[in-house]
């Protein structure tokens, strides 16, 4: 049977060159990058290589780049250091109601530390209302975290314009970036950014290896304690296999991988709403290059998932992070689904290994699925 995967917003398949470059980081320069032995300064200058790659990837300065365990963690450090080292002189967060659930639900928590939290309204292509977001500003907010790639519909946020509007109020801004970072621009000086998650397994690297930028200056709060790893803001041996890996894989990453994905996905979508009672979900222009969001009327995601997967076909309804769960997604209710319209709905994520010929037989396959389920469907 095909086996084809186009979940690549949940992970991706790590590059042959990045897994190459990670493995003598597990037998052969295996030291601690805090010993000071020949061994341990092998590895601590691959990190320090690694943390200028990225660094330089953004338009960021190299001791700019903590290392974490991935987007959750540095979304956490984030929101959660920046509140603690405000607070109580300031305590108000503006985010989004589209937002990774790891933001949301560190808001929430907040919330109960004494956070009071701003959760912006978007329009049916996701975008937050600069208006609005200029009037929910108080005397007391000290944090502004927008998402700028959705990992559900793809909708890409004018960082830009938010950061303008941030740097002249005096507030910080964080952008979870796990889910765009090397698909489009992002330049921490052109877009007035304070703080920016990244990740290693979206971009065809490691999983469990992350970072955040924090902008020169910026106090933090440290939320993870022990022998001052990280300029002291996160204790614990650094992955140095995982960093190599996730360093090369921004260095593999190019302009030409992203057009590719952007005509294969403009493809995908031209095809997929030929189909009777389909609707995009998300914007048609700036949108990740790999990101597909299709509503199907009457007939389940789920059920159009499963029968993909008896094909070899993968693919998703919504966030990893979520898919175990009935819940109608918080991102598609928030652009104005109903539970019907968001059960219906189906995320096809490409990436820069899938093909034309996949994305035929993908197709083929969707339409006689489609046809077959509206078919046996009660609802009409």
């Amino acid at each position: 049977m095909k086996q084809i995967y186009l979940d690549n917003a949940a992970t991706t398949k790590v590059d042959e060159e990045v897994l190459r470059t990670m493995l003598p980081y597990f037998n052969e320069k295996y030291g601690n990058a805090s010993s000071t032995h020949f061994k341990g300064q092998e590895a601590k200058a691959a990190l320090e290589k690694s943390r200028k790659i990225i660094a330089n990837a953004i338009g960021a300065r190299s001791h700019e780049i903590i290392f974490t365990s991935g987007g959750t963690e540095s979304n956490n450090f984030a929101i959660k250091g920046l509140f603690f080292s405000n607070y109580p002189q300031k305590n108000h967060i503006i985010t989004t109601k589209i937002e990774h659930d790891c933001v949301l639900n560190t808001c929430k928590w907040l919330e109960s530390q004494g956070a009071r939290v701003t959760y912006l309204d978007v329009d049916s292509n996701g975008f937050i209302s600069l208006e609005e977001f200029e009037k929910a500003i108080t005397n007391k907010t000290m944090l502004v975290s927008v998402i700028h790639g959705n990992n559900e519909i793809g909708t890409i946020q004018n960082l830009e314009a938010i950061g303008k509007i941030c740097r002249k109020r005096g507030i910080f801004l964080h952008t979870d970036a796990c889910q765009s970072f090397t698909k489009t621009l992002l330049n921490v000086k052109k877009q007035n950014l304070d703080l920016v998650t990244l990740n290693a397994h979206k971009i065809h690297g490691p999983k469990g290896v992350g970072a955040l930028y924090i902008r020169d200056g910026i106090k933090i709060t440290p939320i993870s304690h022990g022998g001052g790893h990280e300029r002291k803001l996160r204790s614990g041996t650094e992955n140095i296999p995982g960093i190599v890996g996730f360093a090369k894989a921004v260095e593999v990453a190019n302009r030409k991988d992203i057009e590719k994905m952007t005509k294969l996905r403009d493809r995908i979508i031209d095809s997929i709403l030929k189909i009777p009672n389909t609707k995009l979900n998300g914007a048609k222009e700036k949108r990740l290059c790999n990101n597909v969001n299709i509503s199907f009327s009457n007939i389940e995601g789920e059920a159009i998932g499963g029968y993909l997967e008896n094909y070899g076909i993968c693919t998703s309804t919504g966030s990893a992070c979520s898919s175990h769960s009935l819940e109608t997604s918080h991102v598609l209710k928030a652009i104005g689904l109903t539970p019907i319209q968001s059960n219906s709905s189906l995320r096809i994520t490409i990436s820069k290994y899938t093909t034309d010929e996949e994305i035929d037989y993908f197709l083929e396959m969707l339409s006689r699925i489609v046809e077959k389920l509206r078919r046996i469907s009660p609802i009409k």
